[in-house]
């Protein structure tokens, strides 16, 4: 097991009530198809609004590149298609058909899977695209992109994070079916983030392809940035993927069968609930419908996303995997405008060497001279100090610890859209 040797990183300690015993099962009333965060897909509709569909089938596809479909998470009536200009996806909302037996699943032909080429082809066709991230820059991978190197999140250490190897439990068999499945894809190593100590499951035939990655508790130690940091760094010629554990299984699955399972386990946490809980839904749940019951009496916001990086959402997203549940503060009365002009700052506040700054970045690169050459938008400094690597997720603990309220991670994707518009030019 190659070991990354990260010994920093931070428990931060948020308010949330004890987790329920076991694993709830919620299939929501209604679902949606969305992009994935971040991402901007022109799409092309293959439904039309009222028509029915069953779990995975396609719904949509890029616009550009045909071959990579979005799919249905589960069986039911187009409700709404809602696009921006641009033929841009909004979403597909879709009621779920209560008269299905669950048996009406999309089935896939598994032949064409013994060429490398023939994978890809099943893989874009049955919704998996979306699920992968890649760096730099973050969205989906492009159709004929092949990754120098592929992590797999099999730890996670944000705050009240779903374990990933809870997730494994009985499906080690799948998992080792899917990580042979993705060495096909990348010529480079497939890098498995696995929790300190724990034994690791038998890969017997791409076992030399296969790399362990030895995280300890603490966040961000497996942070997919900080880990790719370490390990593989990503650049501008050499994109790295990253996919989570449980759509490895997934995929395993999908391989030996030819149905794509579309399950994934999400953690709802947050002080505003009577308790947390940990269920088993589909991709693009309803969020309300999540929380229902667990909510303590009073006004809330309701975000998909961890503690750290909290985004309001009505929807799960293709990776999210937590909900965060908190109380909604009162607004406060807005000073005069004089006395906000005379008192806010018009300068970014100054970053001061601190020990937890340090280990807010797990000590894997040198966080003062990174935030200024992010604040300065120096693109060669923060190219050369680890910035393609990251995405916002990976510096939310930073911003928590500095208290910039996301500012950090704003002046990253600001830095990362630059430098993309400019390679691409």
């Amino acid at each position: 097991m190659r070991t990354l040797r990260l010994r920093a990183g931070l428990n931060p300690d948020f308010a949330s009530p004890p987790l329920a015993a076991g694993v709830s099962e919620v299939v929501t009333e209604e679902v949606a198809v969305l992009p994935p965060h971040g991402a901007k897909l022109h799409i092309t509709p293959l439904v039309t609004e009222g028509e029915r569909v069953h779990a995975g089938a396609p719904v949509a596809c890029l616009r550009h590149a045909p071959a990579v479909c979005l799919v249905a998470p589960i069986g039911g009536q187009v409700a709404r298609i809602d696009l921006a200009p641009g033929r841009i996806l909004n979403e597909i909302v879709l009621f779920r058909d209560t008269g299905s037996d669950g048996e009406d699943v999309e089935r896939h032909d598994l032949s064409i899977a013994q060429t490398t080429a023939g994978l890809r082809r099943l893989l874009q066709g049955a919704g998996v695209w979306p699920w992968i991230g890649r760096r730099p820059f973050g969205g989906m991978p492009g159709v004929d992109e092949v990754p120098a190197a592929i992590l797999v999140t099999a730890s996670d250490t944000r705050p009240f994070a779903p374990d990933p190897q809870l997730v494994l439990e009985g499906r080690h068999e799948a998992f080792a079916r899917g990580l042979e499945a993705l060495t096909r894809l990348t010529d480079g190593p497939v890098l498995v983030s696995w929790p300190d100590g724990l034994p690791t499951p038998r890969i017997m035939r791409v076992e030399d392809r296969i790399a362990w990655l030895a995280t300890g508790p603490r966040h961000p130690q497996a942070s997919p940035g900080i880990c790719l940091h370490g390990a593989f760094p990503a650049a501008l010629d050499a994109p790295v993927w990253d996919l989570h554990a449980e759509d490895v299984a997934h995929l395993g699955d999908f391989l030996k069968t030819g149905r794509l399972p579309m399950t994934r386990h999400v953690r709802i946490a947050g002080d505003a609930l009577t308790e947390a809980r940990l269920v088993r839904t589909t991709a693009g749940a309803d969020v309300r419908q999540l929380i229902q019951g667990a909510v303590a009496p009073g006004p809330h916001s309701v975000m998909a996303g961890g503690l750290l990086g909290r985004r309001r959402a009505r929807w799960l997203a293709p990776r999210d995997r937590q909900v965060t549940v908190i109380p909604r503060a009162e607004p406060r009365a807005r000073p005069h405008w004089l006395v906000g002009a005379l008192t806010a700052s018009a300068f970014p506040r100054p970053i001061i060497p601190t020990a937890a700054l340090t280990q807010a970045f797990a000590a894997a690169l040198p966080a003062v001279p990174f935030l200024r050459a992010l604040g300065a938008g120096d693109e060669e400094a923060a190219m050369r100090l680890g910035l393609l690597s990251l995405l916002e997720e990976d510096v939310a603990l930073v911003d928590y610890v500095l208290g910039a309220g996301g500012d950090l991670q704003r002046q990253l994707r600001a830095l990362l859209d630059r430098i993309e518009t400019e390679n691409a030019a």
